[in-house]
């Protein structure tokens, strides 16, 4: 009921999933991901454990294929699972249950993976994966989005459209970019514009947050508010 995407950006490091369904709010419990650790999607009948177990396999340096196996291993309903994973070296695994509702499948690319289930046929996948090539020349996250929106052109969910949400991760525990769309007429849409209005302050603002190397981070509201008037201004221009 499920399509999305795992990716790492290759000019920064950057670990991104990006997820839409016909199902109420998708990013509550399907996409996962920590920076400098690895990225997640668990979907069909979800097993909502496969994401804090997976990552803490992640953290341990633990391959991706090998957190596949674990995860998928130790669960008796895997057969209506499906899941894909990055690690932090960037390989990539998934797994597809015998037991999903058709269509479903996945692939894997280079820095990337695409599955999904209950879609209307197997050109989401592959459209979702030529546009997420076709589009390198764009930031991550609007990468990421136009991968799922070409795949939405294709047919997408079979069962039509309700949520979506984007995640992306660099160097923290925390994401640098998390937005979620849980019940929305044209959900890619909504996180598109979302994701422009991020740009306007937020992710400016975001630069300032503390961080492993940096505990406290900056706090000067000034220093703050000057850089925001700078990047935003130079942005407009």
């Amino acid at each position: 009921m499920t399509w999305s995407i795992v990716a790492r950006d290759p000019a920064t490091g950057a670990f991104g999933v990006a997820v839409a369904t016909r199902f109420f709010a998708v990013g509550a419990l399907c996409p996962h991901g920590e920076g400098g650790v690895g990225a997640l999607c668990t979907q069909a009948l979800i097993n909502p454990t496969f994401g804090p177990r997976g990552l803490r396999l992640l953290r341990e340096g633990v391959p991706a294929q090998t957190v596949v196996e674990v995860l998928i291993g130790a669960d008796p309903g895997c057969a209506t699972r499906q899941l894909h994973v990055q690690d932090r070296e960037g390989r990539m695994a998934a797994y597809t249950g015998a037991d999903c509702v058709p269509w479903c499948g996945h692939a894997i690319h280079a820095g990337f993976s695409v599955a999904g289930n209950m879609l209307a046929g197997p050109a989401v996948i592959a459209e979702t994966a030529r546009a997420y090539e076709a589009c390198a020349d764009l930031p991550f996250p609007r990468r990421l989005i136009a991968a799922l929106q070409a795949g939405e052109a294709a047919g997408g969910d079979a069962r039509g459209k309700q949520s979506a949400a984007l995640r992306i991760f660099t160097t923290e525990e925390y994401p640098a970019l998390d937005m979620r769309v849980d019940d929305h007429p044209d959900p890619l849409a909504e996180l598109e514009r979302l994701e422009a209005v991020s740009r306007e302050r937020f992710v400016h603002f975001a630069k300032f947050f503390a961080t492993r190397s940096s505990p406290g981070g900056v706090w000067d509201r000034a220093v703050i508010e000057a850089e925001i008037a700078r990047a935003t201004g130079e942005s407009a221009r």
